[in-house]
């Protein structure tokens, strides 16, 4: 049984100017018209940063219509019903999230912040475009999960592991 279902997707950073954008990007193309990706910050900065439009231009990825926007955008009534979020820095990630509409599946996908890396234009570049793969190895992960046929339990599971891929910021849990 196919559905056409389309299903919205928010990735979630402090700032929404660099990872959240990314991934944004990334997935709206890769979705193929089976995702809507949304992105937004905590904290965000106001601006996307050019370093993270320029990689996205270097990967054939679109770089119009971006800009970093609050996650209560989200949160009010009239806004999209998410069925996904995904937590893509550390900080985003232990922060007093909104309460969602609909109780979408989240995840935390953490990756490095390639904003925050300091030196050369080539340091920075060589850092946007790791943030960049790590992001759409997660996201190629995802679009290949049976999401409209998958138990939600499962599904959750497989959301996690994903967060775990190569790349990933989160410390692993300890026994205690």
């Amino acid at each position: 049984m196919t559905t056409d279902r389309v299903y919205n997707v928010l990735f979630l950073c402090t700032g929404n100017s660099a990872r959240s954008i990314l991934a944004e990007s990334i997935l709206e193309t890769e979705g193929k018209g089976r995702f809507k990706a949304y992105s937004a910050g905590s904290q965000p900065k106001g601006k996307v940063n050019p370093y993270a439009l320029k990689e996205l231009a270097a990967q054939g990825y679109p770089t119009t219509g971006f800009r970093s926007k609050s996650w209560d955008e989200f949160a009010e009534p009239g806004a999209p019903e998410m069925d996904f979020i995904f937590t893509v820095c550390d900080s985003a990630h232990g922060e007093a999230c909104p309460v969602w509409i609909g109780h979408p599946m989240t995840a935390h996908w953490g990756v490095e912040d390639p904003a925050a890396v300091e030196g050369s234009e080539v340091d920075k570049g060589r850092a946007f475009a790791q943030a960049a793969r790590f992001l759409k190895n997660r996201i190629s992960a995802f679009l290949s999960l049976p999401v409209s046929s998958i138990d939600k339990l499962a599904l959750e599971q497989h959301l996690h592991q994903i967060g775990a891929m190569e790349g990933t910021t989160a410390r692993p849990a300890t026994a205690g």
